[in-house]
């Protein structure tokens, strides 16, 4: 899994010096993270919608929505899906209700 996250990471990366008018992604960038950011709202929201309806099939190309959009935004700042994935390493085994407790803001 993390060789696709990995390519598509490269992939979104060369997109950032790509023309706004030849790339989905360059034209994200040219928008800025306001515009980054509304489009991860807007795919949250569709997957909910799609989870509430049931449909399974429907559910797996929201959330791939929603994961392309985040790795938008993870590629906007700087970061790669490795940073992720060694956040979910790092709390593997931990409760939860401890790993919320152990946070900074307490959220």
């Amino acid at each position: 899994m993390s060789e696709i996250l990995s390519r598509l990471a490269e992939t979104l990366e060369s997109r950032k010096h790509a023309d706004p008018d030849s790339s989905y992604v360059a034209k994200l960038y040219a928008k800025g993270l306001d515009s980054i950011l509304k489009k991860i709202g807007e795919e949250a929201t569709e997957t909910v919608i799609a989870a509430k309806g049931g449909d399974k099939s429907q559910v797996v190309y929201e959330m791939a929505d929603l994961w392309f959009h985040s790795m938008v935004l993870l590629a906007q700042q700087g970061l790669h899906p490795d940073d992720v994935l060694a956040e979910l390493a790092r709390r593997e085994g931990l409760s939860g209700l401890a790993e919320k407790a152990g946070r900074k803001d307490g959220a």
